[in-house]
């Protein structure tokens, strides 16, 4: 079975988070040229803008903030993220910069994912890869690329309330950029992993239909970003 990751010790240390705590990560052909990213891209599509709205409406309703309730949970999936990638690669995880609140939930999705390790032979290949795709002209951060019990798969986490279709059709794309850089890709899994012990951990094993029908999605998507951008352009905007 894989090594389980150890929870971090909490001990000061002398650097700080550097990347994690970057808002954007800015992806760039060989001649140069900044391309959007994969989140950037699927975002025009706006199939959760409805969900969001209701969401933050109801926060409202209930008197807590709805900008400060998706800051801190944006904090938290960070941290998890971190978490877990320091712990597959061998890194001593730094937590100093957040709250204990947040550690400790990061801690729990951490937990999560270690139960789901223990169920599987996983060798990590690529952790937090950043990817380019000279022919398509555009960027990704792989999450994880691995030999999961002997199949090369492409591993995407979330700390989301739940795996949405834009979620699906975002791991096309990871599944493009792997393909045209030469990883072998046999396999893909999102994993959400629970914040907290109400939520439960969820595997989504997709098909190859899926991922080709998301591969279509993402392409339209990506062709409408940059028509949008062009238009606003013609505007002034």
């Amino acid at each position: 079975m894989a090594k389980v990751i150890p929870l971090p010790t909490h001990s000061p240390r002398s650097e700080d988070l550097g990347d994690k705590v970057k808002a954007h990560q800015r992806y760039r052909l060989k001649d140069g040229s900044i391309v959007p990213g994969v989140t950037t891209i699927t975002g025009i599509l706006g199939f959760n803008k409805q969900t969001l709205i209701n969401w933050a409406r109801n926060e409202a309703l209930a008197g807590r903030d709805p900008n400060k309730i998706k800051d801190e949970t944006a904090m938290i999936g960070t941290l998890a993220h971190y978490l877990i990638e320091c712990g597959l690669s061998g890194k001593p995880p730094s937590t100093k910069d957040y709250t204990p609140d947040q550690v400790e939930r990061a801690e729990h999705a951490l937990h999560s994912f270690n139960q789901w390790i223990s169920q599987h032979e996983l060798a990590p290949m690529l952790i937090e890869g950043q990817l380019v795709s000279e022919e398509h002209q555009y960027g990704g951060t792989i999450d994880c690329w691995a030999h999961l019990d002997d199949v090369p798969t492409l591993l995407d986490f979330k700390t989301s309330s739940g795996v949405w279709l834009e979620h699906k059709i975002q791991v096309a794309a990871y599944w493009k950029l792997l393909q045209e850089n030469g990883y072998d890709v046999k396999g893909v899994r999102i994993l959400r992993i629970p914040r907290v012990p109400q939520e439960d951990f969820g595997e989504h094993i997709l098909s190859g239909q899926q991922i080709l029908i998301g591969w279509r999605m993402f392409k339209r998507a990506l062709e409408l970003y940059r028509l949008e951008r062009e238009l606003r352009g013609s505007f002034g905007a």
